[in-house]
């Protein structure tokens, strides 16, 4: 039997590299795999936590539809929806909130991390967050969640969740495991930190070209003259082109790299057409959504549909067990 895959995404702001190589590529080859059924989903109530202007929310969701759909995504091969077209997430997420501990709440990194930086806004939504998570998930009996590294205890809180329900109501809830690909690395960005959103270090993979430019162009290195030979280990530059090119490509540029007379600013030229050599045709696709809406919003639509005819049946299930449903 087919595993069933799910992945969500958020839509809180510009989707870029970082977010291409540490999930969305692994999403779109996992839809190609015999073995697995995928649901994929844009989080957009999770997005209220952070985003409360409703034009803005609109249009980063239709974002992440787009980008998706540019990159591959094929909505025969996988079930792709928006959360809030589902109501049942809302309605499970209040019943596992009801068997959830409030010190499980308490240790989520988010909510622990809202605490420690003494955030002005600490709302409920924030500290539920991982019950609506976890009915996200559970509602659609997954046996794989993929994450990245850092996300592992969203799919540890699910299982301790589901654990709990079921405990209280009998074996109803499947308990999914995480799906972490080791060789998926930490994607750098412009700063040499990590590539978030929230760090304005990302490079925007659908921005202008111009645009496009400017970030690569304006990545982080360090001062050692054109002439000398440089490191490339120790190179951002360096270390985003290898996440990209092929292996004649990677020794092409360490070569350069070593033998000196070869400045940062050419690596980055060398990235940057990189980056837009991969991109050109889910670039041109994008454009071609765009200009038809009506299908983007027919496949968020069809995928509704078939996602709730799965999240009914779960919700049916839970309903009986718990009581309010003969």
């Amino acid at each position: 039997m087919k595993k069933r895959v799910l992945s969500g995404v958020q839509p809180t702001g510009a989707i870029h590299l970082g977010n291409y190589l540490g999930a969305i590529k692994q999403h779109i080859e996992m839809q190609d795999n015999p073995d697995f059924e995928c649901f994929i989903f844009i989080a957009d109530l999770h997005a209220l936590t952070t985003v409360r202007d409703a034009k803005k929310l609109k249009g980063l969701t239709l974002d992440v539809a787009l980008t998706y759909l540019s990159l591959g995504l094929d909505p025969k091969k996988a079930i792709f929806f928006k959360q809030s077209d589902i109501a049942e997430h809302c309605e499970l997420a209040w019943i596992l909130s009801c068997v959830t501990p409030f010190g499980l709440l308490e240790r989520a990194h988010a909510w622990k991390d809202a605490v420690e930086k003494n955030k002005k806004e600490k709302t409920v939504g924030l500290f539920t967050y991982p019950a609506l998570m976890a009915a996200d998930i559970l509602i659609y009996k997954p046996n794989l969640v993929p994450v990245g590294k850092d996300q592992k205890q969203h799919v540890e809180i699910t299982r301790d969740i589901a654990t709990s329900f079921n405990s209280h109501f009998g074996n109803t809830l499947t308990l999914p495991e995480d799906f972490i690909k080791e060789d998926v690395a930490v994607v750098p960005g412009t700063d040499g930190q990590k590539m978030s959103k929230s760090y304005g270090n990302t490079i925007d993979i659908f921005a202008p070209e111009a645009i496009l430019k400017k970030q690569v162009m304006g990545i982080v290195t360090d001062s050692t003259p054109v002439e000398d030979p440089k490191d490339p280990s120790k190179c951002h530059v360096f270390t985003l082109y290898k996440l990209l090119a092929n292996k004649d490509e990677i020794a092409d540029l360490e070569s350069k790299y070593k033998k000196g007379c070869f400045g940062y600013g050419e690596a980055k030229k060398i990235l940057l057409a990189k980056i837009l050599e991969i991109f050109a045709p889910a670039r041109k696709k994008r454009i071609e959504l765009e200009g038809n809406l009506s299908y983007v919003n027919s496949v968020l639509q069809e995928g509704a549909s078939r996602a709730k005819k799965v999240a009914s049946e779960t919700l049916d299930e839970v309903r009986k067990k718990i009581g309010t449903r003969g």
